[in-house]
């Protein structure tokens, strides 16, 4: 509800689609900064104290822009600060509730030892879930609600997650002691060669992914003459395709192991991806999208369980932090892209990427191969 309501927002709002996309800009360029920050917080206090104070901060700040917008006229720019203001608050402690999640994922995984990847397909599912649902609810309630109801919902949903996340819990053993910040997470992944690689090939992926999420719309709108919600359409189905994905791996893995499950699915996101670089249909861009997104779901199954067996405890949230930055870096480079090419280059640009993806993907899973540190 926060990534994609809070933008809905800015556009009922403001009425503005300038104003919107720069939301989402704020949104997520704060977060892209508080993962520095985030992991080493989380290390130092604890997931369950971290992700009370920023599920409550978040709630406060929500239910303060609601009062603001129900009683200011829209077509004031006050209401505009106030929404941009929103966006931008909103986005930094939702990254540090979500670090503090992941990090207590992380925990229930070693705990689960070899069934570490039944644990992070549920986690997984959780995500895909809540990606149908949040976008669907944020804008019934906007539309039918209005501000006040959207927020107030969000809200709610902050202080619940606050209560539920209320377990008693201290600071990790010797982490008041443990360096944090991107620099101990870099000394841990350079230290890990099986998880550095996985990362390294999932970020070349994500170029491709990034490139092909920013230029949906003006493929499927300006290309393909469809409409906006068309568009989103296709990333709706690619959630569901996801999710199916996050189940089918788990059997996998429990059968097969996890590297070659890894690989298979690697294989599939690289294929459908050079597959949607030569699309010129609508349909085609559906099944074939659907198709990578449930490979990149398998590999994140993999990247999740292998980074919950290799990251010690003490500076988990300080790694985690990096390669979550690491992997969303591509997003805003792809945006420019897709903003300085033309629309009838962007084929040529997305084959660019997926040769770049198949090439990076089977590189990281070769070396992964000669590599002892499989968890399987």
């Amino acid at each position: 509800m926060t990534t994609y309501g809070i933008p809905l927002l800015v556009l009922a709002t403001t009425g503005s689609a300038t104003l919107t996309g720069l939301a989402f800009a704020l949104e997520w360029l704060p977060r892209l900064g508080a993962f520095t920050v985030a992991g080493t917080v989380v290390d130092r206090y604890g997931t369950a104290r971290v992700f009370r104070i920023a599920c409550v901060i978040r709630a406060l700040v929500v239910l303060a822009a609601a009062f603001l917008l129900t009683v200011l006229d829209t077509a004031e720019p006050t209401a505009t600060v106030t929404v941009m203001v929103l966006a931008a608050v909103t986005g930094v402690v939702t990254e540090f509730s979500y670090v503090a999640a992941e990090t207590a994922g992380g925990e229930a995984s070693r705990t689960a030892g070899a069934r570490a990847h039944r644990v992070q397909s549920v986690l997984l599912g959780i995500d895909q879930t809540a990606m149908l649902a949040g976008p669907l609810v944020s804008g019934l309630l906007l539309e039918h609600g209005g501000p006040a109801a959207m927020l107030g919902a969000l809200a709610g949903f902050s202080l619940l997650a606050a209560t539920l996340g209320a377990r008693p819990q201290a600071a990790p053993a010797g982490a008041t002691a443990a360096p944090g910040g991107l620099r101990t997470g870099w000394a841990t992944l350079r230290s890990r060669p099986a998880l550095a690689w996985l990362v390294g090939g999932l970020v070349v992926s994500n170029c491709a992914i990034a490139l092909l999420q920013a230029a949906m719309p003006v493929i499927v709108v300006t290309e393909l003459g469809h409409s906006s919600t068309d568009a989103g359409l296709i990333w709706s189905a690619a959630a569901l395709a996801s999710l199916l994905a996050i189940t089918a791996t788990r059997r996998a893995i429990d059968h097969w192991g996890l590297w070659p499950v890894g690989a298979a699915a690697a294989a599939v996101a690289a294929c459908a991806t050079l597959a949607v670089a030569q699309a010129d249909t609508y349909r085609g861009y559906l099944l074939l999208i659907a198709v990578l997104m449930a490979g990149e779901g398998g590999l994140t199954v993999v990247l999740r369980t292998l980074r919950s067996h290799l990251i010690p405890p003490d500076v988990f949230g300080s790694t985690l932090s990096l390669t979550i930055l690491l992997l969303l870096l591509p997003f805003p480079a792809a945006g420019l892209l897709v903003a300085a090419v033309p629309p009838a280059q962007l084929g040529h640009a997305i084959t660019a990427a997926a040769l770049v993806q198949a090439l990076g993907l089977a590189t990281a899973f070769a070396r992964l191969r000669t590599l002892a540190a499989s968890p399987a």
